[in-house]
């Protein structure tokens, strides 16, 4: 039997759904998930396998003008996983109308001149004039490929999606054990469950100043996994935030990334989540080589 694997490198503006379409194809939860920009910060590898071919979808961090160097390293990221990907999957996020962003990775795409594909996501959200406009609107950018319209939310049209991408693929080995979901090391994907709940509930330049890192992870006698982490901020301010009043906001990210971290891995979980203050992590150039961020 011949099979067919390789990397496809996601790319789009933040927002665009680029974490969802990932957990959709892998079938499980790779990439954390939120409604506010830069979530994404590494490149987040998911592999979806099927009985002949598999697709190793490297979820970049949404592209964006470096800033700082967080940024710099996220936009880095970006540049070279597209160099050295096998295809593309362009997201474009279909209640949203074309800008700059779009235009931007587009030439980024088609000057690396990649086999790509592009997905017109969250068309369950639009009518049927709304997703004709929009289809028109990502043919004038002529990225290299077919396009697809998607909703990854729902899984609607990703099948044929995936279709598409495995034709990109050359012929090979598979690349990963067909039972792996993602390749980011184990301690990496739990401390990203404990900041999708930061996200889900902070506001404004709040989740964007925390990070996450595992401090310690020991297993008791008696099964129960106890996991020792830090929420960085930058401020005393922003910490207060994080902890809240008689420490109700940290007990309630803490409650609900255990949960998640439980239905991840099977089986029970102590979380002890501690709050710090780092000023300045995003430029930490030694801080951000330890979490991963490359």
């Amino acid at each position: 039997m011949t099979t067919r694997s390789g990397f496809v490198a996601l790319a789009g503006r933040p927002n665009a759904g680029k974490s969802t379409l990932v957990n959709t194809i892998v079938g499980g939860k790779v990439a954390i998930v939120s409604d506010k920009p830069q979530t994404t910060r590494r490149e987040i590898r998911g592999v979806a396998t099927g009985e002949d071919w598999q697709l190793v979808l490297v979820d970049l961090p949404g592209v964006q003008r470096p800033r700082d160097p967080l940024t710099e390293r996220m936009q880095r990221s970006v540049e070279r996983a597209l160099a050295d990907s096998d295809a593309a999957l362009f997201v474009l996020n279909g209640e949203q109308q074309i800008g700059p962003g779009d235009r931007f990775i587009a030439e980024a795409i088609k000057r690396v001149g990649l086999p790509a594909v592009t997905a017109l996501n969250k068309v369950d959200r639009l009518d049927k004039p709304g997703t004709v406009a929009a289809l028109a609107a990502a043919a004038e950018l002529d990225v290299q490929g077919d396009i697809y319209p998607v909703s990854a939310r729902t899984g609607a049209g990703v099948p044929p999606l995936v279709d598409g991408l495995v034709q990109l693929l050359p012929e090979g080995p598979f690349l990963y054990p067909p039972e792996l979901g993602s390749d980011l090391p184990e301690e990496v994907q739990l401390a990203e469950l404990v900041r999708e709940q930061v996200l889900l509930r902070t506001r404004e330049e709040l989740p964007h100043a925390v990070e996450v890192e595992l401090d310690e992870l020991d297993e008791r006698d008696d099964g129960l996994l106890v996991i020792r982490a830090n929420m960085w901020a930058e401020t005393e301010s922003q910490k207060g935030i994080l902890v809240g009043a008689g420490g109700h906001m940290v007990k309630a990210i803490g409650s609900a990334a255990r949960r998640e971290i439980e239905a991840k891995l099977g089986r029970r979980v102590h979380l002890d989540l501690r709050v710090r203050v780092r000023r300045g992590w995003r430029r930490d150039e030694a801080l951000l080589d330890r979490l991963g961020i490359e």
